[in-house]
């Protein structure tokens, strides 16, 4: 048994003082800011958070962030933050000297500070409950025995979300760990975790177990992000890089960094939303609505669900008021599990296929690919004519709008602990930069291109 070994790790964030002016893809002409971090959110304007407001602001639901913490003396996060449990036995759970989860609570409901409440860092659903469970003390520290004691808590303190912000190996984690996401998706709860910090094919646990929506980054331009993990398996994107959160561990009470943890805080806020507007939905049903709202926006995906952006970039908007059917009960994520069913059309194994994808390595398969190609062609060519059917068609959109979405893997990865060795290129958090003036404001690239499923 491992349970009483360090068996998972925190995804480290890329951070440091990045020049925004010259260093984004999308801009427009800075105007005056009146806050320097509230700026700073680029996310804002992309997702447009005003107008998603005015359908959802995620009332009435709890979202569970089992991490190291969350500090709910935050000024962006007074109010919001349950008394939540400390499953390392070491202290408080509202006692994050981290900063890490307090950061991921920030994104999901932080409500910002001052007048209006227009300073400091605002959340995808503000109005969302934090129960905060510490799992770790430093970051680094995740056992399995007791992050799955902290689900299972969750669950039964009716948690209707649960943000998973930290990774392991690429091997299966403790029975206990497996069985308390099992326990969450029987009772009706959304597990998101992220895909992995490294920028390698194959998705980490607890992202990689069935049933749990897993999360990869995409940065300013709305492109997957270098360092994020890639494969069979990946459910959905979202903005990750360069993101403003509160850190209480810095003496700002900010910081800035990049990684699938920011990614997966906003889909867990996104799932928030739409919890709360339809509170009749099942789980599986608020993942199929997230799913067939997605977009590809301009990016060349040949098939769904893409080995790098899964159905793609999260809509928040598009999930609240798309007219989409409710679908199973049990959802498109139930009993799947990664498999050459959802790999991107050749006939090698998940993670060799993927690699080749990303590092367009040459395949020495010799004749028997050749045969399994040829196969994979003939597979690729049907599926490309009902993917073309489907976009003429319309309508409600997404993979499978009728109903049955093949089913895809999950994960979602946060960062790393002690006594791992840290992503490649992914400092630990520093603290936020002190303001150089003014920084550009983003437009909306979701206004910009059509959505790949005809809305």
């Amino acid at each position: 048994m491992r349970s009483k070994e360090l068996v998972v790790k925190r995804f480290w964030s890329t951070t440091g003082v990045v020049a925004l002016t010259g260093a984004l893809l999308l801009t427009s002409a800075p105007t005056a800011s009146a806050d320097y971090v509230r700026d700073k959110q680029w996310v804002i304007d992309v997702i447009n958070f005003k107008k998603v407001w005015a359908e959802s602001q995620g009332e009435g639901v709890t979202v569970a962030v089992v991490d190291t913490g969350v500090d709910g003396s935050h000024p962006d996060l007074t109010g919001q933050v349950l008394k939540g449990m400390d499953v390392t036995g070491s202290g408080d759970a509202q006692n994050d000297t981290n900063g890490h989860g307090t950061g991921m609570a920030s994104l999901i409901a932080g409500h910002g500070h001052g007048t209006n409440n227009s300073e400091g860092v605002i959340g995808l659903a503000p109005k969302a409950k934090i129960l905060p469970i510490k799992a770790s003390s430093t970051g680094d520290d995740y056992r399995d025995d007791q992050w799955a004691e902290g689900v299972r808590y969750a669950v039964d303190q009716g948690a209707d979300v649960i943000n998973l912000s930290f990774g392991g190996s690429s091997t299966s984690p403790d029975p206990e760990a497996t069985e308390a996401i099992k326990y969450a998706l029987q009772h009706n709860v959304v597990v998101v975790s992220g895909t992995g910090n490294d920028g390698t094919a194959g998705l980490e646990y607890p992202a990689k177990l069935p049933g749990v929506v897993a999360v990869g980054a995409v940065d300013e331009s709305l492109k997957v992000w270098k360092n994020s993990n890639f494969g069979p398996g990946v459910t959905l994107t979202a903005p990750g890089v360069n993101i403003a959160r509160a850190d209480t561990s810095e003496a700002s009470g900010y910081a800035e960094g990049s990684g699938v943890s920011d990614a997966t805080a906003y889909v867990s806020a996104a799932a928030a939303l739409v919890r709360a507007k339809y509170p009749d939905l099942t789980a599986g049903q608020v993942i199929n609505r997230l799913i067939k709202s997605a977009t590809f926006l301009d990016h060349d995906v040949k098939k769904v669900p893409d080995e790098e952006y899964g159905y793609g970039i999260i809509r928040p908007y598009a999930a609240l008021t798309r007219d989409i059917p409710k679908g199973p009960k049990q959802g498109p994520l139930a009993q799947s599990a990664p498999s050459t069913s959802t790999n991107s059309g050749t006939a090698s194994d998940d993670d060799s296929t993927s690699q080749a994808k990303k590092k367009k390595k040459k395949s020495s398969s010799g004749s028997i690919l050749l045969i399994a190609g040829i196969a994979a062609v003939v597979v690729v060519i049907g599926i490309a004519a009902v993917v073309i059917r489907s976009r003429r068609n319309g309508g409600n959109g997404g993979p499978g709008s009728g109903g049955g979405t093949p089913p895809a893997g999950t994960g979602y990865p946060p960062q790393p602990p002690t006594g791992y060795q840290p992503y490649p290129n992914t400092p630990p958090s520093q603290g936020y930069p002190a303001p150089p003036g003014q920084s550009p404001q983003h437009p909306n690239p979701y206004a910009q291109q059509p959505p790949h499923q005809g809305q």
